[in-house]
């Protein structure tokens, strides 16, 4: 409750979310968003809608004019822009079926029309995304944000290339270290750089992907068990130099799909993980009592939906996240 007053009150009036180089952050604005959306809160319904509907609104209004379809803007920190685009994307998947209004249904299926197009278009020839909307490089990191939000917009009723999604998976599997430990390196060229972060991110991929079984599956749940929330991490996951800041530079992130690989795997995966990130996060949350978390690569925007999005799992809102 706390959390949602927070990004409440910090909203900016044109709908984005973001502090310092982040602000109007477009994958920002859309996590906060998702934040509200996973309480409960609709489009212009519930304690938090209006904040809701006026981010989608943002979202909708970065559409870039010279690329249709790209939710990007550049003052809300360009490095990366795929992410933005992505997380964009699965924000109107998941807002498509809620909203209330018939001309903002539309006016969001015809943006997310658009989006898919651009991701589709976008993927390079070993079937991955990298940071910009060229099919060029692919990275494990920037594309389970397309393939989720791929996944979200066909939950959506809306019509996504299958061939996409097939070479996405051959992709994500060749990032798999299946002779090592069952972690994913960070590119398919890559060699025995498993991390925490991008295996939680390889292991969701193949979820959206459609795929539930396997040794890949298993072999990804069984590296990201050895970083239980709240025990001893491995050492090396974060290299020779890396020490423990490379934990805090991708926490959220890292935890924002681990959590959701064990949601999905349910059984023992889940009820061991989720008490044990339940109080991290609880733990982790700012003693200044304002209901915040603290980031400082991205910003407190970005962790605090991020924090807010895994602790509300449970609630079973999301379509994405839903059984």
């Amino acid at each position: 409750d706390r959390g949602m007053k927070f990004l409440s009150d910090n909203q900016a009036a044109d709908g984005s979310w973001g502090e310092g180089g982040y602000r109007g952050n477009v994958a920002v604005t859309s996590l906060a968003a998702l934040a509200f959306m996973a309480g409960g809160h609709q489009p212009g319904r519930g304690r938090y809608g209006k904040s809701v509907e006026k981010a989608i609104d943002y979202v909708i209004g970065r559409e870039s004019a010279d690329t249709r379809g790209y939710l990007f803007h550049k003052s809300g920190n360009s490095f990366g822009a795929m992410y933005g685009h992505g997380f964009g994307t699965l924000l109107l998947g998941e807002a498509y079926g809620m909203a209330a209004k018939k001309e903002s249904q539309k006016r969001i299926r015809d943006t997310l029309e658009r989006a898919v197009k651009l991701i589709e278009t976008s993927q390079n020839h070993e079937g991955g995304w990298r940071y910009d909307p060229r099919p060029t490089a692919a990275d494990v990191s920037v594309t389970i944000c397309q393939i989720m939000a791929l996944r979200s917009a066909r939950n959506a009723g809306l019509q996504v290339n299958k061939a996409v999604v097939d070479k996405c998976t051959t992709y994500v599997k060749k990032c798999q270290n299946l002779d090592g430990d069952g972690g994913f390196n960070y590119m398919a060229s890559g060699r025995n750089s498993s991390a925490f972060a991008r295996s939680a991110a390889g292991v969701v991929a193949l979820y959206c992907a459609g795929i539930y079984e396997g040794k890949e599956i298993d072999n990804g749940l069984r590296y990201l068990q050895g970083f239980k929330p709240g025990a001893n991490v491995r050492p090396l996951q974060f290299g020779a130099r890396g020490g423990m800041m490379m934990q805090d530079m991708h926490y959220y992130y890292g935890q924002y799909y681990a959590v959701q690989a064990m949601w999905t795997a349910g059984g023992k995966f889940w009820q061991e993980w989720f008490p044990a990130i339940r109080e991290e996060l609880l733990a982790r949350s700012r003693t200044t009592g304002d209901g915040a978390w603290t980031d400082t690569t991205v910003c407190t925007s970005y962790a605090t939906a991020m924090a807010l999005i895994i602790l509300q799992i449970p609630n079973n809102y999301l379509p994405i996240m839903q059984k």
